[in-house]
């Protein structure tokens, strides 16, 4: 797996310099461009189309808040392949109200039953992120925890969870 932070000379984190991550991505746009190494051997602008993959890859990924985590979380080999990662059961506890009112949205289209829904998700994002937000502004990759690496973990599961409850919306 290719560790894009190292890839842009970027320290490992939740969160990052969007102005030192877009001008890596342009430092590396122009020295990986295949334009420029035409004349090049066939093994050495293979190398550098590749390389320019990686660098439009990475910075997709990182410029995406919950890609960059996941990425992140992948890294540090605390998330699991797709399907193998579980949302912590108290939350689903927690959302059973969220799940109950999109079943009544199924049999009837109700606007104030959907406004209702939203305020709920709404109010569930925030929580999540007051509950995580230190974690992810002090994050220090020389010294983060298994505990916090868990809670990010977690932050991440709750938050693609939600996502697929506003769709249903």
């Amino acid at each position: 797996m290719t560790d894009y932070f190292s890839f842009f000379g970027l320290r490992p984190s939740p969160t990052l310099d969007r102005a030192a991550l877009k001008k890596a991505f342009y430092s590396n746009s122009k020295r990986f461009h295949p334009d420029f190494h035409t004349l090049e051997a066939a093994g050495v602008q293979d190398e550098v189309l590749e390389q320019s993959t990686i660098n439009n890859q990475g910075y997709r990924i990182l410029s995406d808040d919950d890609q960059r985590l996941r990425h992140l979380l992948e890294l540090k080999q605390v998330l699991g392949p797709e399907g193998s990662n579980q949302v912590p059961q108290d939350f689903l506890l927690e959302i059973m109200e969220v799940n109950e009112a999109l079943m009544e949205l199924d049999f009837e289209d109700d606007p104030s039953v959907r406004v209702k829904v939203t305020g709920l998700i709404d109010q569930l994002e925030a929580d999540l992120d007051r509950e995580v937000g230190p974690i992810m502004e002090n994050y220090d990759d020389d010294t983060v925890t298994e505990a916090e690496l868990e809670a990010l973990k977690d932050y991440y599961l709750k938050r693609r969870y939600l996502l697929r409850l506003r769709e249903k919306i």
